[in-house]
């Protein structure tokens, strides 16, 4: 899923990591549309209103388990070995990335291209429909609206 941060003009993170698009394109797709996230960028920019407050925002947006942080850390590893020419390392690391997080999104979607695979193939679709009966689990604020 695109997801989005808003990052006020000192730095500081205004409003976690959230499902959000710049557009309508993928509606249908995905039922999320892009205009309430836009209005809420608006309230930001025009009456500093942030839609969550920090406390609430903490809370709504868990810490990653352990496993989770160890795919991630495998995801980097093999994204630097495939920058690196070894792509038998690559294709290790991306694999247990995915096995230890199955249901991270950023780590299965993102590593799709990258292991050669079409990120809007059937790989991805299937890879959606086990998403989707998981109920979308996502580390971050639900889609607006």
């Amino acid at each position: 899923m695109p997801t989005v941060l808003w990052i006020d003009e000192d730095g500081r993170i205004a409003r976690p990591n959230g499902v959000a698009f710049g557009s309508d394109l993928f509606k249908d797709f995905t039922g999320v549309e892009a205009e309430p996230h836009k209005d809420e960028i608006r309230r930001w920019v025009r009456d500093g209103e942030v839609p969550i407050a920090a406390d609430a925002a903490r809370r709504a947006v868990a810490d990653l388990s352990d496993d989770e942080v160890m795919a991630r850390l495998h995801f980097r590893v093999a994204a630097h070995a495939r920058r690196a020419g070894d792509e038998d390392a690559a294709r290790r690391h991306f694999a247990e990335a995915g096995r230890l997080a199955p249901s991270d999104w950023t780590i299965r979607r993102a590593a799709l291209p990258l292991v050669g695979d079409d990120p809007f193939g059937q790989t991805f679709f299937d890879m959606y429909g086990e998403w989707e009966k998981l109920g979308k689990p996502y580390h971050g604020l639900p889609a607006t609206g």
